[in-house]
């Protein structure tokens, strides 16, 4: 028998025994604990949040309290050698996720233990938690801090008045009790990853938490682990997470993107706003590609951008600008200037400016902000300006994983039909003709090359498409000229050999290449002569 058959059918899954999902309380954690619908914590389940200080545990803890106490589901939180209850609070209080209501109504009980555990043995602190949660039927108990409990029983082991098994002991029954009253347990501890191995309560416990945070030159980063989860599949890795006036916000590496895409890039082409570029591109940029727009600072970048937004909301597409070098406000003043109007669009809730700057952003919080404003306004078009201000804008730490991180932020969008223009600056050094110092240029679909050239002493500007993944393109260098109405682009350049070094040379005219207009004029002494005499 082979092993398919030995796997049960729909009918025997559908016999197996359901374990209901909480939800957190937390934006992105149902998703990153493997949730499938309006809850990611399985319920009755025994877990730990541990971290160093400062990481956000109490606060985390409190989110989840209060997502999930009501008069019929109550829940108890007990402190140990901590800040006492009226402390807690009064910082507690200062989030949005926190109702006054559930403790003055009853739903949530607050219970000191800390004379209890200086003063008494295990088995009196485990006669007092399991009294506390009978009492009220509690469905949500939180021992803050538990680690103060377990270090307390370690020294009076050490002293010989406590054995190993007694610790161990305590800490099955105190699962075994709480399950049974079907209580969903959340225990927090200052622990440290070296004591997995031998610690007791991570090996009885269903879930593990862990939050780190770490200090990074001027930055502070802080990021959550699902190290374990019983019954279901949680996201693997470390995931980005902020403390803000709301709570705990956690950033999923799906960026909220596990759900299957129906869309088909290349089906149709979208215009640029500009008739001669979408020549160039063979009809416009492929509908769900992503276009690295490369070339040196004032060479017409951000331009393009705009002039691709402006179109797409001409065609009724709403679009998002995702601005790192300005501010919303002169990037609205600037395209003005070209005669393109972002006020309307934006009132309308067509256009939508995301600027982030703060000192320790990461990208899973730039992708999310992003796919936030994707789906509140239907966006299909998207201008990332730029990548050299976003990897500046990111703490260090994350800059370390910028291209990565870049890879699966595209990825994400693109799954989403959002076509996607990319600005990024290159130092122009009239030697090469580089196309990104991220070596990011694997990440573009399609590819647009900006750059100076220098002829008979002007710098003139010109563009040539380098990569299009889904079809033919123009193989020409035009010159093109930035005007009040935005890049006007001209014939192709002809005439000249090695365009792309930036210091070209004219053809000789005798090769029937040169285009007249552009061979170099004769000297006044030669025009005077006869011409049959030349």
């Amino acid at each position: 028998m082979s092993k398919r058959d030995n796997d049960p059918g729909p009918d025997q899954r559908q016999d197996r025994v359901p374990i209901r999902q909480l939800p957190t309380g937390v934006p992105g954690l149902d998703e990153i604990l493997g949730g499938r619908g309006n809850g990611g914590l399985p319920e009755y389940s025994f877990n730990i949040i541990a971290g160093a200080p400062g990481c956000g545990k109490t606060t985390l803890a409190h989110q989840l309290t209060f997502a999930n106490a009501r008069p019929e589901t109550p829940a108890i939180y007990f402190t140990v050698l901590g800040e006492p209850a009226i402390k807690m609070l009064r910082y507690q209080q200062q989030f949005s996720f926190f109702d006054l209501s559930k403790i003055e109504g009853g739903s949530i009980r607050f219970v000191n233990l800390s004379q209890l555990v200086l003063e008494k043995d295990l088995a009196a602190v485990l006669d007092e938690i399991i009294k506390q949660v009978e009492a009220i039927n509690a469905r949500i108990v939180v021992v803050d801090s538990f680690r103060t409990v377990v270090r307390k029983a370690q020294s009076e082991v050490a002293a010989g008045h406590t054995s190993e098994m007694e610790l161990q002991g305590f800490i099955q029954r105190l699962a075994l009790h709480l399950t049974s009253w079907q209580a969903t347990t959340f225990l927090i501890g200052e622990y440290v990853e070296g004591e997995l191995r031998d610690n007791p309560v991570f090996t009885v416990a269903d879930g593990l938490f862990w939050l780190y945070q770490s200090v990074e030159r001027n930055s502070i980063v802080r990021k959550l682990q699902i190290m374990k989860v019983r019954g279901q599949e949680s996201v693997p890795g470390m995931h980005t997470f902020r403390i803000t006036d709301a709570g705990v916000h956690t950033f999923p590496r799906t960026f909220g993107l596990s759900e299957e895409s129906g869309h088909v890039k290349g089906k149709r082409r979208l215009s640029t706003g500009i008739a001669r570029l979408d020549d160039m591109l063979g009809g416009g940029i492929p509908e769900g590609e992503s276009l690295l727009l490369a070339g040196p600072s004032g060479a017409g970048k951000s331009t393009l951008g705009m002039q691709f937004i402006d179109e797409g909301l001409r065609q009724g597409e709403p679009g998002i600008v995702a601005i790192f070098e300005e501010l919303p406000i002169e990037h609205v003043h600037r395209a003005r200037m070209f005669g393109i109007d972002f006020d309307t669009p934006q009132k309308q809730g067509k256009l939508k400016l995301i600027y982030l700057r703060p000192l320790d952003l990461s990208v899973d919080e730039t992708v999310h902000e992003v796919v936030k404003s994707v789906k509140e306004i239907g966006a299909r078009r998207l201008v990332i300006d730029s990548l050299a201000g976003f990897e500046l804008a990111l703490a260090p730490g994350f800059r370390e994983d910028f291209r990565e991180s870049l890879y699966r932020m595209i990825a994400a969008l693109t799954r989403l039909g959002v076509t996607i223009i990319s600005t990024v600056e290159i130092e122009e050094d009239f030697t090469s003709m580089n196309l990104s110092k991220f070596t990011v240029s694997f990440l573009a679909d399609d590819i647009l090359r900006m750059r100076y050239v220098s002829i008979n002493g002007q710098l003139r500007k010109m563009l040539m498409v380098v990569k299009m993944r889904r079809g033919p393109h123009s193989i020409d260098m035009h010159e093109y000229q930035i005007t009040g109405k935005g890049l006007v682009i001209g014939d192709p350049m002809r005439g000249y050999r090695a365009l792309t070094s930036g210091i070209p040379e004219p053809l000789s005219f005798d090769s029937g290449q040169n285009d007249p207009s552009l061979r170099p004029k004769r000297s006044a002494s030669k025009r005077s002569r006869p011409r049959g005499k030349e």
